[in-house]
């Protein structure tokens, strides 16, 4: 057990993590806002990036992380199936209600198609939810994610804008699957070298979404002022919906509440840097621009989520 020192510790760097990160994001933001013509020269870099963040996710990795699959499969088969049902059929359903305009529409379903994102492990800690559960849905879930995301997409997305399915599958097996089996190589065989570079990944990653959502912003530069109102709506309504959808799923399966939390953590809770990168790429720089709000947006909400978790549970 760790002493409560320790605990604190951690919370405090989990806390700053989950909060200190949106700030670097908008701030590289307001940098694409400010300087278009410059970061959006930077479209070809946005695959790199995300190799780079994706092998940072690897190196946190052990082929522990996937024991649950098989000690506790149920949960996990949930999760990922809610993950893959309720993100994708609730950015429809905001679509529709909002009435979005096609390009932000299929900005927002190609969040809602992405696999969990890699904060959602952070947040479970700090809601006090299944941190081995967490860890174990998100890497599931990406690890899917070059079949799963291009078909919904397609299936979702096409009458809004044009999808090259074949070619977004083979992006994502680039700077997502092969850079996170390396990093999970280089951590089982290396894990002196990663122990080493631990404390410094989670600020390369952030300094990498961070440069995605600069040229992002700075790729639609012309449109954010009409559409930014939409976009920020259109996110928060959807995130929300995630956290309450995936809670209410382990709540039908009878979870108990650190599943429940990590459930709605998960859903809510998507791998917008890699939703940023595959709009930019395969539709539009305003396209992308709903990932780069939900970059920001939804550590903002997780944080608020945990501390309402962690609220609750002072009142027992």
């Amino acid at each position: 057990m760790s002493s409560p020192s320790v605990s604190d510790a951690q919370d405090r760097s989990a806390l700053l993590a989950t909060l200190g990160f949106p700030l670097l994001v908008i701030l590289g933001g307001v940098i694409g806002f400010a300087l278009p013509d410059v970061t959006s020269q930077g479209a070809s870099a946005v695959n790199p990036l995300l190799g780079i963040i994706m092998f940072g996710m690897g190196l946190t990795l052990k082929p522990a992380d996937f024991r649950l699959v098989f000690t506790r499969p149920l949960p996990v088969v949930i999760g990922v199936i809610a993950q893959y049902l309720i993100m994708p059929l609730t950015a429809v359903l905001v679509v529709w209600l909002l009435r979005l305009p096609p390009e932000i529409a299929a900005g927002v379903i190609l969040v809602g198609c992405a696999p969990g994102g890699t904060s959602s492990n952070v947040v479970s800690y700090l809601a006090r939810g299944d941190v081995a559960l967490s860890v174990t849905m998100t890497s599931v879930s990406t690890l899917l994610a070059p079949v799963i995301t291009p078909l919904l997409v397609a299936l979702l997305a096409g009458e809004y804008m044009p999808v090259q399915a074949g070619p977004m599958a083979l992006s994502i097996v680039q700077v997502v699957l092969v850079p996170v089996i390396l990093g999970l190589l280089v951590s089982t065989f290396l894990p002196r070298v990663v122990e080493a570079v631990t404390p410094v990944l989670p600020w390369i990653s952030v300094i990498a979404i961070s440069s995605i959502v600069a040229i992002v912003v700075g790729g639609s530069h012309e449109r954010i002022l009409e559409a930014g109102v939409l976009v920020l709506g259109a996110v928060i309504l959807h995130n929300l919906l995630g956290y309450l959808l995936g809670y209410g799923v382990g709540a039908v399966f009878g979870q108990p509440v650190p599943v429940k939390r990590t459930m709605a953590i998960e859903v809510g809770m998507q791998n917008s840097g890699l939703a940023a990168g595959l709009a930019a790429t395969y539709m539009s720089p305003l396209a992308a621009l709903p990932a780069a709000v939900f970059s920001v947006w939804h550590n903002l909400s997780g944080a608020l989520l945990a501390a309402l978790c962690r609220l609750q549970d002072a009142r027992r």
